[in-house]
């Protein structure tokens, strides 16, 4: 399947270069180092390009002006820690690399409104920094928050450990300033909840990966701050138990109920051999689910989180658990959480997979996967995510004594049946990394045809020269 139908795109040096000397100021123009032709996992490497860093909206809406004008491809690049290529091509000739990190100024935070806009450069961590020292949250939390960027966060739709209880990027966002790929520029700031003066911009440009246009700013959602907060790790007696333990959290505790980690035994096996000094509360079970609480000031996290235990050991759910008794303990319940994609990485796996499906269907998932994996050999998988919003990340590994080389005939074979069997459930085969270069195929196989036809239609539309991160979610023409 084709893309919607574009020009033959052109360099970004030479003469396109030097028409854009006088239009911007020296520091947009930026050596191009090794960096951003590269992404985390090594599957794609750019080869030459244009690295042009503005620290405007001005100056971003120059150059994509100049870039549409001239058929030149526009990639844009917030922190480089997306896990699906879409910062990255090898097959454009020399684009503009364009790195928001210059555009990194924090335009201003509302506690009334609850409510902070700041630019796309602007890095995760200093967002959530920022919001606390208003005396609020910003509460999107990933593993990459110390180097990922508000813009790509947006344009990937990101998730995270608190979706549960706060939703995705998407439900974070009130506003957006963009540039649209003609060079206008949308001025969508605001920290209204209720606006319905016709279609929301907003919503096509987030997760659009940048196809669509350049997110510049966004106006975020802030929540108050947990007065206290609590965590426990508990052994469960199968991923059924944690849906049953979850659904009696959330009767009992309510929204006090931050996050819902599922973990299984693989991850905590490969924590052992891998990072021995992560130390695991209560040793490697088969399955544990890791629990965080946030809850006002008349919350008790420590006596709320032993009701549920007490009330779930005699509901057969749970067989042993640990509560924190400090913020320490809570944060090292958390290093474990945080630590099994490292001990994934050392182990390195042959096919990962980020797949949801709805979330009553999550046991059966488990229990199918196992099987379909096991007619096409003999593999470890190791299952955990966040459970409470049906989100999974299921990866296949090599057997011991044997490395992910040695499969790599069969690392297509894999991937299809896992997001064959997602499909089947009626789940997404990318559920908060986004679709990049990587999952173009998988989109044009199992997402809808009308919603697949209408995307084409709207990139059509919006960048009918086709500049805008070709090759990415769509598939790029020619």
């Amino acid at each position: 399947m084709k893309d919607t139908p574009t020009e033959t795109l052109t360099t970004a040096k030479g003469t396109f270069a030097d028409g854009l000397r006088d239009r911007l100021p020296s520091a947009a123009f930026r050596d191009l180092e090794p960096r951003y032709l590269e992404e985390p996992r090594g599957r794609w490497a750019g080869t030459d390009g244009l690295l042009l860093a503005p620290a405007t909206t001005e100056e971003v809406a120059i150059i994509i002006k100049a870039a549409q004008q001239a058929r030149v491809a526009v990639i844009p690049y917030g922190g480089g820690t997306g896990l699906v290529g879409g910062q990255v091509s090898s097959d454009l000739p020399a684009p503009v690399i364009l790195s928001l990190e210059r555009l990194n100024k924090v335009r201003g935070v509302d506690p009334v409104e609850n409510a902070m806009t700041v630019e796309a450069g602007v890095i995760l961590q200093q967002a959530q920094e920022v919001a606390e020292e208003a005396g609020r949250l910003f509460p999107l939390t990933i593993a990459s928050q110390g180097s990922a960027r508000i813009g790509g966060i947006l344009s990937t739709n990101a998730g995270g450990v608190n979706v549960l209880r706060y939703g995705n990027a998407r439900d974070l966002c009130l506003g957006l300033e963009a540039v649209l790929p003609d060079g206008s520029i949308l001025h969508g700031l605001s920290p209204l909840r209720k606006n319905n003066t016709g279609y929301d911009l907003r919503h096509l440009l987030i997760g659009a990966e940048g196809t669509l246009g350049v997110i510049t700013a966004a106006t975020l959602k802030l929540m108050p701050r947990p007065v206290r907060t609590g965590a426990a790790m508990m052994a469960i007696r199968d991923p059924a138990a944690a849906l049953d333990l979850l659904n009696m959290a959330r009767d009992r505790i309510g929204e006090g109920v931050s996050a819902f980690e599922l973990i299984g035994r693989m991850g905590l096996d490969f924590l052992a051999e891998t990072m021995p000094e992560v130390r695991l509360p209560l040793g490697r079970p088969e399955w544990s689910v890791l629990i965080d609480l946030g809850l006002g000031a008349s919350g008790d996290p420590a006596a709320a989180l032993e009701g549920l235990f007490e009330a779930a050991f005699d509901a057969g759910l749970v067989t042993d658990g640990v509560i924190a008794q400090s913020e320490g303990q809570r944060h090292d319940f958390w290093t474990v959480r945080e630590s099994i994609p490292e001990g994934n990485r050392r182990i390195g796996s042959i096919s990962s997979h980020d797949i949801s499906v709805p979330i009553a269907s999550i046991p059966d998932f488990i229990r199918d996967g196992t099987g379909v994996i096991a007619k096409i050999g003999d593999f470890r998988i190791n299952c955990f995510g966040h459970v409470g919003d049906g989100n999974l990340h299921y990866n296949v590994f090599p057997m011991p004594g044997r490395s992910r080389s040695d499969h790599d005939d069969q690392r297509d074979a894999i991937k299809t049946a896992v997001h064959d069997l997602t499909h089947s459930y009626g789940g997404s085969v990318s559920a908060e990394h986004g679709v990049g270069r990587l999952k173009v195929g998988d989109l044009e196989t199992y997402v809808d045809p009308a919603k697949l036809a209408a995307m084409r239609a709207i990139k059509a539309a919006l960048d009918p020269a086709g500049i805008m991160n070709p090759g990415a979610v769509l598939r790029r023409a020619g």
